[in-house]
């Protein structure tokens, strides 16, 4: 196993909560309202919290229980991402922003919060203040050493997922 739940002891799904119409626990942020649509697999949710001067970015969960990008099955990460650019074109003919970005984050060094996959999709616009942290260029020599022991990881025996010979075409 390449990663561990980080799910407290006793923790109560706030997204399962509103996706399974159950008793929301104290704490729970998401209010009935938040859901815009599910289907077998996934839901679109209004999440808590804007940037900048702008609120309406959504989430994409799937309605199964999944912590993280690792416990995907591909026919639910499938699901994910053509809701995902379902909801960003919904954006564009509703708000009219001048762009969308999408985001996940898994394990807490990674900023996630809630112990429930979800993929946010923003409405971007010039002032709003989303992703202003400083920026600056990795070396190419650096990059180059990252690609391959990421090519190496890719490609082995201990990737549950991993990568063959085949599949590459250079």
């Amino acid at each position: 196993m390449l990663h561990s739940s980080h799910e407290p002891a006793g923790y109560r799904c706030p997204f399962c909560e509103l996706v399974n119409e159950q008793p929301f626990s104290e704490g729970n942020l998401c209010a009935p309202s938040d859901l815009i649509y599910q289907t077998e697999l996934v839901a679109a949710i209004m999440a808590c919290d804007g940037f900048g001067n702008y609120g309406g970015h959504v989430m994409i969960i799937p309605t199964a229980h999944l912590e993280a990008l690792y416990d995907l099955d591909e026919r639910t990460g499938a699901a994910i991402m053509r809701e995902t650019k379902r909801v960003a074109l919904a954006m564009k003919l509703a708000w009219n922003p001048e762009g969308t970005s999408t985001r996940q984050h898994n394990e807490p060094a990674g900023n996630q919060h809630v112990w429930h996959y979800h993929q946010h999709v923003f409405p971007r616009y010039a002032d709003d203040e989303l992703y202003r942290q400083l920026r600056h260029r990795v070396p190419v020599d650096e990059r180059a050493q990252k690609a391959r022991e990421l090519r190496a990881a890719l490609c082995s025996p201990d990737h549950p997922n991993r990568l063959q010979q085949a599949e590459i075409i250079r």
